[in-house]
C-alpha cells in the first residue's frame, strides 16, 4: 500500500499516519483511533476497519488474528428536543 492512500475515507485518515502512530507506541485498533480519528466518521469503521487491523499486523508483526477491532459507537445525530418529551 501506498503511504498517502487514504484508509479512513470518513475522516481522510492516511496509511502514513496510521503507521506513524504505531511507530511511536499504539498497539491496539482502539489506541489508532484516538490518535488520529481513523473509524470515527459516519461509517464508524465499516469501510477501514480490517485495513486498519492489517497495517497494525504489519507494522507489529502480529498475527491478524491477535489484532483486536475497535470499539463500536453509535453516530450522534441531532434530534428535537420535543421529541425526548412524547409519550406516544
Amino acid at each position: 500500500m501506498e503511504d498517502d492512500l487514504i484508509i479512513c475515507r470518513c475522516e481522510e485518515v492516511t496509511r502514513e499516519e496510521i503507521s506513524e502512530v504505531i511507530r511511536q507506541g499504539a498497539q491496539t485498533a482502539d489506541e489508532v483511533k484516538r490518535l488520529t480519528r481513523a473509524g470515527m466518521g459516519l461509517c464508524q469503521g465499516k469501510s477501514c476497519r480490517r485495513l486498519i487491523n492489517r497495517i497494525i499486523a504489519e507494522e507489529t508483526g502480529k498475527d491478524i488474528a491477535e489484532i483486536s477491532s475497535s470499539s463500536y459507537r453509535p453516530p450522534v445525530r441531532p434530534i428535537q428536543l420535543g421529541f425526548l418529551g412524547r409519550e406516544d
